[in-house]
């Protein structure tokens, strides 16, 4: 039987300035008028959907396996010999690192949600811009932490191309905002999960490097 502990975890990759303890968002009353781009892009991956989720479930390229229960931000890690399970409203120096890399972890899977989660960010007004990877006429928009927003890596940066259709198909990482790029890479294989769509797959331009998400579950009321 697995034993419950409570320990730290080192960050695996880059978690930007997000939100620490969000908890499950509200859906604003938006006026089709007045829908901002963000809003666009999340409705797009189903955010209208995300009210009726319980519960998500993901692995993380193949290293970390979480289980988040959405309504009262308890979050577990699952490991071959024990379970980490703490909850966000309540993040101490104990589990600052575990929940770090949560907030990595989940900012992957659902940036586009992130995009009207994270208020404390500003968006740019959108541009049309060759893909960097696919070189296909994208628009884009540019996401920024500023430095005093709080968070685990505050000033962070990301390039966000998507279609005409609101998808998120590519972005560019850019660590404290700087003018090169830290690490571009695709948005593919996208799955439905209950209305939740998902970018499965995140790849280089060399094809030489593929982060994955597996056994992604996500669970309504």
């Amino acid at each position: 039987m697995k034993k419950l502990i409570y320990i730290t975890l080192f960050l695996f990759v880059f978690v930007g300035c997000k939100q620490k303890t969000e908890t499950k968002a509200t859906e604003p009353e938006i006026v089709e008028n007045q829908i901002s781009i963000s809003q666009k892009i999340a409705h797009a991956h189903g955010f209208e959907n995300w009210k009726n989720v319980s519960e998500v479930a993901f692995t993380f390229n193949e290293k970390r396996r979480w289980v988040w229960k959405t309504k009262t931000n308890e979050v577990s890690l699952l490991r071959e010999t024990d379970t980490i399970l703490y909850n966000r409203k309540q993040v101490d120096s104990l589990f600052a690192k575990t929940d770090s890399a949560f907030v990595n972890d989940k900012f992957w899977l659902l940036i586009p949600f992130q995009l009207v989660w994270d208020t404390g960010a500003s968006i740019s007004e959108p541009a049309k811009e060759a893909a960097p990877i696919s070189k296909s006429v994208l628009n884009k928009i540019t996401l920024t932490y500023s430095n005093n927003c709080g968070g685990y890596t505050p000033g962070d940066a990301y390039d966000i191309y998507y279609n005409d259709d609101f998808m998120i198909k590519e972005w560019r990482f850019r660590r404290n905002n700087q003018q090169e790029p830290s690490l571009t890479n695709t948005f593919e294989n996208y799955q439905d999960f209950n209305g939740i769509k998902i970018a499965m797959e995140h790849k280089n331009a060399k094809g030489d490097w593929n982060l994955k998400f597996t056994d992604v579950k996500v669970t309504l009321d």
